[in-house]
């Protein structure tokens, strides 16, 4: 026997429906508090940003500077003494375009006198190595061609300790750098190898005309035999060849920064005072550098 639901009461009904909602005071405090929470941290928001746009200094990355030293050379030309000048041309000395038959028989035995005595005088080895119409050769030093000021050159000037009690340690370093190991003599082009750290290295050839970037040859030491090492492992023969340690020219920049700052240092900021300069290599958290590791020699300066 089912029953039907009593229904609710119109009291009960009104109770239910009427129930008021407060707010007490512990919800007005923390609102109060999270009010002025949000408006302490934003002001203190602000007075941050203020403080930075009065402390920072936006500046646009500074560009390397690159040391330019115009130094003298003679590019390809042969070795020599002096220096073979070239004969003056027509449009230089107007009066010799059509000279008298006497004049010309008198430069003629003038010529022909001055190349016997400097055939006379030259006639050793210097005349067979010389590329010049005199057989002076040139007197300025390696490097490209120009005239250039008083200054010795960075190959001449420049030495590089590497300090290293295994093989691969001292590959480590070479590789750090990019620094190209190659040998040459023998055969027309130059060996290379690099990245030494891997299995085997990288090789390949190159003509020695093509080769523009400041090389190290060692001069003493028994690191000497790493790079035969190294080079071994590239596949590269080195029996009676020249060792060459080839530099990047990045490197080569940097190498004449640390040389220039510890020259400023010691008062010598000119360049044509700069000797001699040996660096060393040195571990710095996970790679190396360089730096002057003995006293920086000097010399007067030129006029």
């Amino acid at each position: 026997m089912s029953t039907a639901a009593k229904p609710a009461s119109p009291h009960s009904r009104q109770h239910l429906v009427d129930l008021p909602i407060k707010t007490t005071s512990y919800d007005r405090v923390a609102g109060m508090l999270v009010s002025l929470l949000l408006l302490i941290g934003g002001s203190v928001g602000v007075l941050f940003i203020v403080w930075l746009t009065t402390v920072l200094v936006f500046a646009p990355a500074p560009v390397p500077v690159k040391l330019v030293e115009n130094v003298a050379g003679r590019g390809d030309h042969a070795a020599g003494f002096a220096r073979d000048l070239e004969a003056p041309g027509e449009e230089e000395m107007p009066e010799l375009q059509e000279p008298q038959i006497q004049t010309a028989l008198e430069a003629v035995t003038d010529a022909v006198s001055i190349v016997a005595a400097s055939m006379d005088v030259f006639d050793t080895t210097s005349v067979t190595t010389s590329k010049g119409k005199g057989g002076l050769g040139d007197s300025r030093p390696p490097g490209p061609l120009g005239e250039g000021d008083n200054i010795i050159p960075r190959w001449e000037r420049w030495e590089v300790r590497y300090i290293s009690n295994s093989v691969n340690a001292y590959a480590q370093q070479l590789d750090f750098f990019k620094i190209e190991l190659g040998a040459a003599g023998g055969k027309p082009n130059i060996d290379y190898a690099s990245s030494f750290g891997q299995g085997k290295p990288d090789t390949r050839q190159g003509p020695t005309k093509d080769e523009k970037r400041l090389y190290m040859t060692w001069k003493s030491g028994t690191l000497k035999q790493f790079d035969q090492q190294l080079l071994g492992r590239a596949g590269i023969n080195t029996n009676g060849r020249m060792l060459m340690q080839f530099y990047p020219e990045e490197i080569e920049d940097r190498l004449a920064w640390i040389e220039m700052e510890n020259a400023k240092k010691l008062g010598h900021p000119n360049v044509k005072e700069f000797l001699r300069t040996v660096f060393g290599v040195r571990a710095v958290g996970r790679g190396f550098e360089f730096y002057v590791i003995e006293p920086q020699r000097f010399r007067p300066a030129p006029p």
